[in-house]
C-alpha cells in the first residue's frame, strides 16, 4: 500500500498521511521518509503530510464526537463506569492530549476520545496540528542527513 501511495507522488503523500491518521494501519512516517529520500521538496512534503495527517486526526475526532455512550456500552461492551473513569483522565489533560495524537496505536484512540468526550474542538485542533507538525518537521531535517 505504501509503494502504491508513493507512486502517486505528492497526492499519495497527502492521502496516505490522511488515512494513516485514522484507523487504517500504516505509517505516514514511512511515506514522508520515502518522498524525501526520493528527492521530494522538503517543505512541500512537510505541508502535505502535516495537513493530511491533521485532517485525518480531526476526522477521528469527529467520529468520536458523534459517538454515543449507549453505543460504546452496547457494541463494545464497555461499562459506563469505565467510560466515566476515562472521561476523568481525558478531562485532566484536556486538549493537550492532542499533542500526542500522532503517536502510533494510542494516537487514534486519543483523537477519538477527545471527540467522544466533547473536549474543546478548537484547542484540540490546534494541539493536534502542533504535534503532527513537530513530528514531520523532525523527519524533514533528519532524512537529508541519511542520504
Amino acid at each position: 500500500m505504501i509503494e502504491f501511495l508513493q507512486s502517486w507522488g505528492y497526492l499519495g503523500l497527502f492521502l496516505g498521511s490522511f488515512l494513516a491518521s485514522t484507523v487504517v494501519p500504516f505509517s505516514a512516517d514511512a511515506l514522508i521518509i520515502g518522498m524525501l529520500m526520493a528527492g521530494g521538496k522538503p517543505w512541500l512534503c512537510f505541508i502535505l503530510a502535516t495537513t493530511g495527517n491533521w485532517l485525518g486526526g480531526m476526522t477521528s475526532y469527529g467520529i468520536g464526537w458523534i459517538g454515543k455512550w449507549q453505543w460504546i456500552e452496547k457494541w463494545l461492551h464497555v461499562k459506563r463506569e469505565t467510560l466515566e473513569k476515562q472521561k476523568v483522565k481525558v478531562d485532566k489533560y484536556g486538549p493537550y492530549l492532542g499533542l500526542l495524537a500522532w503517536l502510533p496505536i494510542v494516537g487514534d484512540a486519543f483523537a477519538i476520545a477527545l471527540g467522544f468526550y466533547k473536549t474543546k474542538p478548537f484547542q484540540c485542533a490546534v494541539y493536534m496540528l502542533i504535534g503532527r507538525a513537530a513530528r514531520f518537521l523532525v523527519w524533514m531535517y533528519v532524512v537529508p542527513t541519511l542520504r
